[in-house]
């Protein structure tokens, strides 16, 4: 997901952590400890690349923003959640029928 949402632009922790919730309708609720120990994983992996900026506001905030890596990367994962979506999508028609 958090490659996904980089795939539209560079963004901060709290901006994606809000997109998600928003996109999920309230239902996903990530918390900082919970991203940001897979922004430094991305980030160490070469997917992301991140620094520091100002905001509008003035405050400091670090920035990422998705490689070529990360867009590769984000394919094979594309790729495998259709799979396993295609496996329970069979697997529920198979129990009710």
């Amino acid at each position: 997901m958090v490659l996904c949402l980089l795939e539209k632009g560079e963004s901060y922790g709290y901006a994606l952590i809000q997109e998600i919730r928003r996109l999920s309708g309230e239902r996903i609720e990530w918390t900082d400890g919970m991203l940001y120990p897979v922004l430094h994983r991305m980030e160490a992996r070469g997917l992301i690349k991140a620094r520091w900026a100002k905001s509008e506001t003035g405050r400091k905030r670090k920035y990422y923003r998705l490689l070529e890596e990360g867009r590769t990367a984000m394919a094979g994962h594309h790729e495998q959640w259709s799979l396993v979506a295609g496996v329970l999508a069979a697997l529920r028609k198979e129990a009710h029928v």
